[in-house]
């Protein structure tokens, strides 16, 4: 497995596992509008996407970062927005080294953290998460404004 920093010469393998990451959630299937979609994020520089290869280069997972920064620690953060990783990839350790390599880029760019969410009915990613080194918010409220 190899995991890399993805660019627009992945954008077609990205583009499917981002199609499969939403209808894991319920949307509708649209690779067109997730072409668009990557691609847009890529070019402005608004996201970081790593994605996972097999020994045969076929793509595995994916991971998107979105930028954030901390006012009191001043210093950028990260979101670690979105990770799926395919159904015949799982419990092999792909999410995992998608999340050792956010940990890496973290660091060497000298971010204060990284934060995510998951619903609390995800039980699989939440141990994954606490596995690797997150740690659950116990001390903050989190609120959303719909617009």
């Amino acid at each position: 497995m190899k995991i890399i920093k993805a660019d627009s010469d992945n954008l077609y393998q990205l583009a499917e596992l981002f199609d499969l990451y939403r209808q894991f959630y319920d949307q509708t299937s649209d690779q067109e509008s997730a072409l668009k979609f990557l691609s847009e994020r890529i070019s402005k520089k608004e996201s970081e996407i790593f994605i996972s290869l097999d020994g045969e280069g076929n793509a595995s997972g994916f991971t998107q970062l979105y930028p954030y920064f901390t006012s009191v620690g001043m210093k950028r953060a990260w979101i670690l927005n979105d990770l799926f990783v395919k159904k015949e990839y799982r419990k092999k350790g792909v999410a995992e080294a998608l999340i050792n390599a956010v940990r890496e880029f973290a660091e060497k760019s000298d971010s204060a953290f990284v934060m995510l969410e998951t619903q609390k009915t995800n039980t699989d990613a939440a141990r994954l998460y606490e596995r690797t080194g997150f740690k659950k918010d116990e001390e903050h409220f989190y609120f959303y404004l719909n617009v």
